[in-house]
């Protein structure tokens, strides 16, 4: 899906549901997002300055570094699956919506719907997964490899914890498209 051309007739992104059960979470979702966005920026800038400065330690000062890598890819990885939930929110993912200009608007709405079905339950098996994979970690107290070996549990809880927003952005997606609530783009 591409924001740089904003056509006519572009198909309509099911809305949030504004009212009924689910709108409390929806507002709580919606909260989350925005606030783990901003802590994300903050993860994203942190690796940054991590790797630059182990660039400066170890070629300007010959002082070696060994756990600036592990450092910025756990950063890295909260940043990309914790923000997935808000890039949904956003309908900011990458599609293909070749078919949605030539599309009907009520054949369209069903795509999305269908769609979004699709990814959020292969979006709740992967979050499962990644809370099987968290436990086992924080259960038998796996470690990285490295010589500063930090535990495996952080990046595996961040990749579960992302997961399970991004699943339960595109439900209430779902539920939104469902109950016919739509917003254009």
């Amino acid at each position: 899906m591409s924001h740089g051309f904003e056509l006519e007739g572009q198909p309509k992104v099911p809305d949030l549901p504004v009212s009924g059960i689910a709108a409390p979470l929806a507002k709580l979702l919606g909260w989350i997002n925005a606030s783990v966005l901003f802590v994300s920026m903050l993860a994203l800038i942190a690796a940054c300055l991590i790797l630059t400065g182990s660039v400066v330690l170890r070629y300007f000062l010959h002082i070696p570094t060994d756990w600036q890598d592990e450092a910025a890819v756990f950063l890295l990885v909260g940043a990309t699956f914790l923000c997935g939930a808000y890039v949904q929110s956003q309908r900011g993912h990458i599609g293909i919506e070749a078919l949605a200009g030539m599309l009907p608007e009520g054949v369209n709405r069903v795509r999305l719907i269908l769609c979004d079905l699709g990814s959020a339950i292969f979006c709740s098996f992967f979050a499962w997964k990644s809370w099987t994979l968290f436990h086992e970690a924080w259960v038998d107290g796996m470690t990285t490899s490295s010589s500063w070996a930090p535990p495996l549990s952080i990046p595996y809880g961040l990749m579960a914890a992302g997961m399970t927003l991004l699943a339960l952005q595109i439900v209430l997606q779902l539920v939104g498209g469902l109950q016919g609530k739509e917003k254009s783009k």
